[in-house]
């Protein structure tokens, strides 16, 4: 991986992603089993619109830390 190319960005933040993902079924499992139930509930458009939701913050804070 050379400087520059994203790949290695891209990489870490993938790893943190499963940081933190690890992280709350490591710290939480009987209350991330609970979310899970929840969400299968939910109609297909509140998950839309809170996965839209997701990525717009995610690409704002990006965006805000990048530059």
């Amino acid at each position: 991986m050379e400087n520059g190319s994203g790949f290695g960005d891209l990489t870490v933040a993938l790893g943190l992603v499963l940081v933190f993902e690890g992280l709350a079924w490591a710290l939480a499992p009987r209350l991330m089993k609970t979310v899970v139930a929840e969400m299968l509930n939910l109609d297909e458009e509140t998950l839309r619109r809170g996965g839209l939701a997701a990525l717009f913050v995610g690409v704002a804070v990006v965006w805000l830390v990048r530059g």
